[in-house]
Formats: C-alpha cells, structure tokens, sequence
C-alpha cells in the first residue's frame, strides 16, 4: 500500500475502520438479522457459549481473524443496484475445522445477515461486536470439511473502507481490517484462501476483479461476470470493479495476459501509464525472479482514496495520480513499481501478523527505491540517508520496524507510518550493507521462491538471512527491527539522526501523509 503524495487531509483517508467495543456492538445490533431458533434446526442439547468476539490474538488488530479453523475457498456472488445502494450477495466458504465446533465466528459487520446453512442446514447465528457467531445444527468435528452459504446485504454506504465509490460505480480497498465490511470472512492474511467471484450489474456497465475470467452470461438487461483466482489470496487483498470503463488488454514478460481497467472517458488520456506496465514487470522479474501469478494490471479509479493499494493481480490507482499531482514521470512510475512490487511482497507472501508488516512495506519501498535511483533522479544512497536522519523520530512516534505501536481504534490505516515504509526499506539496506550485494539478492530470491503462496514472519526471514549469509545475523538485525534508536549503518560511519526531527509534528500524526511530506522535501524536481 502506498499514500497518495498529495497530501489529502486525513480526513479523506480511511480512516475509523474498526469503531470501539460499545460502538459496534451498537451497529452490530441495528445491522445484523437474528435468525429465529426455528428456522435453525437440531442442535446439540448443551447450552452454547454466550456469543462473543473472537480474534487469533494479533497484536495490532485483536479480534481480527477467528480460531479453530482454516477457509481453503470463498465464492461470492453480488448483485449490484448502484453506488448508493446496498448489494444483494451470497457468499460460499469452504474450510476445515482444526478444533471440534459447536460454535464458530466469521468477521462481518455493516451489512444485513438474512439466512445462514452449514453443509446445507440451516444454523443459527448473531452478532458479537464486529463477529458473527454461528451455531451449526451439527456440531462440526475435529479435521472434517465444511461448507457455510450467507445470504446477505454488502451495504457501500459510509467512508471507513470497505467498497469505495468511484464516479459511477464502486471497487474496493480492504486494508487493513474492512474485508470483512464487505463480505462476511476469517480477516486475516494468515488465512489465504482461493476466490471466486460472481458480480451482477447493468449491461452498461463492466465488471473486473482479482484473477482471470471465467466468462459471462446474460440475464434480460443485466450480465453476469465471473472470476477466478488461482492462487490464494489474503481477504485484505481482494477488489472488485464495477464502472463505466475500458479494459485493456497486452502482453508482459513471458506472454503473461495484462490487462489494465481505466474509466472510458479518460482511456486515451491514461493509456500511457499502464502501457508502462510490461516494462516494469520486466524489471522487478530480474530483481527477484518470476512474477508469481497467472495475470497482472492497474485499475485507475476516478475516486479519492488517498493511497494506492496491492490489491491481487490488479493494482488500485486513484485517478489523479496521474493527472493532477504534477510530479515528473520517473517518480510516478516508481510508485506503480511500488504496488507492482507488492505482488511478491505481501500478496503472494504475506504477513503472519500485522507487526510483519514491515515486511510487506519495507520491500515495496526498497524497490520503489531502487526504481527511482536507476530510471529516476533519486539516488538510493541519498534516500537511504534523508530515512536515516528521520529514522529515530519515526520510532519513536510509531514503534521499531517489526514492533509497531497500535494505531487508534478509530484510526486503524494509522499502522502506516513512515516507519514501515522508508524506515524498513532502510533495514534492508543496512542488510545489504552487511552482507554484501550478491547474498543480498539471493536472499530476495530465495524469500520470495520459498514462502510463495504462504505466509511468513519476521523470524522466517532473520532465519533466511542467516542461512544466506552463512552467519547468524539475529544479533544484528535485532536492533534495527526491534531497537528504540537506530543502530549504526555498517559503510557510513558518518551519517547521524536529525536531531531537529525528534520534536517535529511530523513524528506525531497520520503517518502516511508524513512519509510524503518526507519524501515530497528530498525528492529533485
């Protein structure tokens, strides 16, 4: 993910996704529809637990996620009405329970819960903060495989993430908690799983989202559109665009299939940019290696969103990146490299706790990096040292790279510093600077080859680096994920914090908007 560098006041952000416990038991009340114990079939005779939220206990987002089992599938069908109105959906998932349960919960709030099956009987079901607690008419057993079919209402109302309005119509922006804001699921990269998608709208209309089409059918005024990932994908990752828009179609490195979603009436003004985009695969595959999934584009949405974000396979874009920001050409090109990157480094391996989030960021940044200081007018050197100057003020206003302080619970984009951004590409430039170029890269390789599809954590990667470099290197990356202060960077002796930045504002607020003002104060014009 990555900030718009134009400075929107936060409170075009998105910002308030998660509300505080009083506050969503509130919504949760008003929203979700309790099934009637009729219409639940047989259950066990023993009493159930009392409904409560539950969570995999992240640090950083405590309810997030849900224990005792694992999603393998997501099918989802929407039916859209317009950008002002809820969706009608029916949202399929497919897991194994790694416990017996009596009871489980799925992440889902801001929308109308109507009916809930279990392997095809009907269950009960309510509202626990932003949870929704299922009881099953069986209780399912230890290791078996289960289905739960939700009908339910997918409402874009509000501006706490979730689905985004565009000029005419709608796509998503789930980071970091507000998947489930649009579809009842398990949110938390953790639990990746395969998705399909199904979206109903107006002929008039297109509909793109994550992975390659499965084709489309008619029905009266309306076409139905199919999708299919294949591979697994964190629910934070997912989009969907439904719009007034022209899709282009090419070819990238190895014939991958490219396919880049512009609004029609802009998509002569703005095919330049994501006619760029084979060229910037071509350059991140020799970094790293093969781009790790079956497709790739941009999605360039006519909204204010304040960032950019990876979602899978097709890259979110507002609009005025590249028609209002008035930065040169190379820079704005880095940032797609950014999100670009992004597909190895968060959305094929991603994090197994949002304190690894560093790991997502810090990588992004680090190529972003090295896109401006070979295609661009920005030295790495000369970023890496502005990173180092501020490096101590950011830790101290949000944490180490891998121990981030929690954000705000009605501020939760707030875990997106500049500390994870620059701050962490730094970490793996002092990296390189230790072990040399050479281990440096194929450490990257190794990393992304190794936990592809997966996830991974902070440990997998000092115990790769270690194995890389043949030396135990946690006494040394310690300090730089973990200190309070900065440590040394190994081959510039010479280079201090900015003591003047310890006191400065912009060590204290939205964190995403600093990075800019950051970045905005080094870059050449």
């Amino acid at each position: 993910m990555l900030s718009s560098p134009r400075g929107r006041p936060s409170s075009a952000r998105r910002a308030g996704r998660r509300r505080t416990a009083a506050a969503a038991a509130a919504i949760t009340a008003a929203l979700v529809v309790v099934c009637p114990s009729s219409a639940a079939g047989r259950v066990s005779a023993a009493e159930p637990p009392p409904p409560v939220p539950r969570g995999i206990g992240d640090r950083l987002f405590p309810y997030l996620g849900n224990p005792g089992y694992d999603v393998t599938a997501y099918d989802i069908a929407f039916r859209y009405h317009g950008n002002d109105r809820p969706l009608d959906a029916v949202t399929t998932l497919d897991a194994r329970a790694t416990a017996p349960l009596r009871t489980f919960n799925l992440d889902f709030t801001h929308g109308t819960v109507r009916s809930v099956w279990v392997d095809g009987r009907p269950a009960r079901f309510t509202g626990a903060g932003e949870d929704l607690v299922i009881t099953p008419a069986r209780p399912v057993r230890g290791g078996a495989s289960f289905r739960v079919t939700l009908e339910h209402i997918s409402d874009p109302s509000g501006n706490s993430g979730g689905w985004i309005r565009t000029h005419d119509g709608l796509a998503m922006a789930n980071q970091a908690d507000a998947a489930h804001r649009v579809f009842p699921c398990n949110d938390h990269p953790s639990d990746k799983a395969r998705f399909t998608f199904s979206v109903t709208a107006p002929e008039n209309l297109t509909v793109v989202a994550n992975g390659k089409s499965l084709g489309r059918s008619r029905e009266g005024d309306n076409i139905t559109w199919r999708y299919r990932l294949a591979h697994p994908m964190a629910t934070e990752l997912a989009q969907i665009s439904i719009g007034r828009s022209t899709v282009l179609h090419r070819t990238g490195p190895g014939g991958l299939p490219v396919r880049d979603v512009v609004p029609a009436v802009d998509s002569r003004s703005l095919a330049k940019w994501p006619a760029r985009t084979p060229g910037q695969l071509e350059w991140m595959e020799k970094k790293v290696g093969p781009y790790p999934f079956e497709t790739y584009g941009v999605l360039i949405a006519k909204a204010t969103t304040g960032f950019e974000l990876e979602t899978q396979t097709l890259s979110l874009f507002e609009r005025g990146l590249f028609t209002t920001s008035g930065l040169p050409p190379w820079y704005i090109e880095s940032i797609m490299v950014h999100e670009l990157a992004h597909q190895w480094f968060g959305d094929s391996v991603s994090p197994r706790r949002w304190s690894d989030l560093w790991l997502n960021e810090g990588h992004a940044t680090w190529y972003e990096a090295l896109y401006g200081d070979e295609r661009g007018k920005m030295p790495l050197d000369k970023r890496m040292r502005l990173a180092y100057g501020q490096s101590d003020a950011w830790r101290a206003s949000g944490g180490p790279p891998a121990a981030p302080l929690p954000s705000d619970p009605d501020h939760q984009i707030g875990i997106f510093r500049p500390i994870v951004y620059d701050g962490s590409a730094l970490v793996l430039y002092a990296l390189r600077q230790r072990i040399g170029r050479p281990a440096f890269e194929r450490l990257e390789r190794r990393w992304v080859h190794k936990y592809r599809d997966g996830v991974a954590s902070t440990a997998d990667f000092v115990r790769l680096a270690s194995e890389v470099a043949g030396r135990d290197l946690t006494g040394f990356l310690r300090p730089w994920l973990y200190g309070r202060t900065t440590p040394k960077m190994p081959g510039h002796p010479d280079w201090r914090p900015d003591v003047r930045s310890s006191g400065r504002a912009m060590a204290k607020a939205d964190g995403k908007a600093n990075r800019r003002a950051y970045e905005s104060a080094g870059k050449p014009g």
